[in-house]
């Protein structure tokens, strides 16, 4: 594995250019062969990499110089495309998700860990440093600890046509398969596994498509976690917001790929230094000072000691897609250190993209348990 990864790509979308551009800077990797349905784009990718024209998916299994196959197809094609992958010996890295049925997703697993073969859904999120800086505040506990979260994803629907594959439960699985997926290993990353309480799903009047999907999951004993997404907005009002509640202040992260951090606390002076280590360079801003008896306070049946009351902003210089190409570079690079020593420690393995898809599936049927029948026409 010391030698360049050969790298074939089937399916040719925006975002499978977006990563693509993001891959090929990743040292070690060298794009040799694209296959793709749609021919005009597909020629535009062939055109900015300097490939030869797209050949079909089976010739791009057979080249022996190709190691590695990246899927960036609609999610109805993953599990096809994985399983052929796998079965003519090529590692594998998918988009999200993994697959639209769990059977097929068990499936792709055990033919990948059978075949001694990398199969890794794109789940960029755990390697974003806001992951690791929430999973510290979690595990130290500067705010004590986290008692309920949210996820609210207000997201647009501006380029998604009627006649998009996204609004087509059988190709796309449903808002909680094709976006969902993303934010369940998020948590799961962050505070293990979790059972779906509660789902449901609104639909658009008059398509009947699903626009809004919303449930509730518990994670551990004690920690809810309530996840909304729509697809309803237009791109200039697309917003997303994370918030973590804990027992001495709140954390809020903003877009769907955090990048700005805001936390509001009423803190001591030792756990006022814990989160400046874990945010460096962020702004602090004293609201309150506390002195004397002013200093204690009480929440759950608990003394609390506080010094004052703070507000930090971390990360308000970042931009949401330079991130994005970080991420992806970092998830491939993780990937490869794994391929050339397997003793290398992955943030991301089959187990990951099998567990969200997995947990977007009990929400799907538990939503699909409450929804009401269509009108009668008349």
């Amino acid at each position: 594995m010391q030698q360049a990864i050969g790298l074939g790509v089937i399916g040719a979308g925006g975002f499978g250019l977006f990563a693509l551009q993001q891959f090929v800077q990743v040292e070690g990797v060298e794009l040799k062969a694209l296959a793709a349905t749609h021919r005009p784009q597909a020629l535009a990718v062939a055109r900015r990499f300097g490939i030869p024209e797209p050949i079909e998916v089976e010739a791009l299994l057979t080249r022996q110089d190709i190691q590695l196959v990246y899927i960036a197809t609609p999610p109805f094609l993953h599990y096809p495309y994985a399983r052929q992958a796998l079965l003519a010996g090529k590692h594998v890295l998918v988009e999200k998700p993994l697959a639209t049925k769990i059977e097929h997703a068990q499936e792709l697993v055990q033919l990948a860990r059978q075949q001694g073969r990398l199969l890794v859904t794109n789940l960029m999120q755990r390697y974003n440093p806001v992951f690791d800086q929430v999973l510290r505040l979690i595990r130290e506990k500067p705010l004590g600890d986290l008692l309920h979260a949210y996820f609210e994803n207000y997201a647009a629907d501006e380029g998604l046509p009627p006649d998009h594959w996204f609004w087509n439960r059988e190709k796309s699985g449903g808002i909680f398969v094709e976006h969902g997926v993303h934010f369940f290993d998020l948590f799961a990353g962050w505070l293990g596994p979790g059972k779906v309480l509660a789902a449901a799903r609104s639909l658009r009047p008059n398509s009947r498509v699903e626009e809004q999907v919303t449930c509730t999951v518990r994670y551990g004993e004690n920690v809810l976690v309530h996840f909304y997404h729509g697809f309803h907005q237009m791109a200039r009002m697309d917003r997303q917001e994370l918030r973590l509640v804990f027992e001495l202040g709140d954390v809020t992260l903003y877009e769907w790929i955090p990048t700005r951090v805001r936390i509001r606390a009423a803190v001591d002076e030792a756990q006022t230094r814990t989160l400046c280590e874990i945010f460096p360079r962020a702004v602090l801003d004293v609201v309150a000072i506390y002195t004397g008896k002013e200093r204690q306070a009480q929440s759950r049946f608990r003394p609390r000691d506080v010094y004052q009351m703070i507000e930090m902003h971390w990360g308000w210089d970042k931009r949401k897609f330079p991130l994005y190409g970080e991420l992806l570079r970092a998830l491939l690079a993780d990937q490869l250190a794994y391929l050339r020593d397997p003793n290398h420690v992955r943030r991301l393995t089959e187990q990951n993209g099998y567990d969200a898809l997995q947990l977007a599936l009990q929400a799907d049927r538990l939503a699909d348990s409450h929804q009401e029948p269509a009108p009668a026409s008349h």
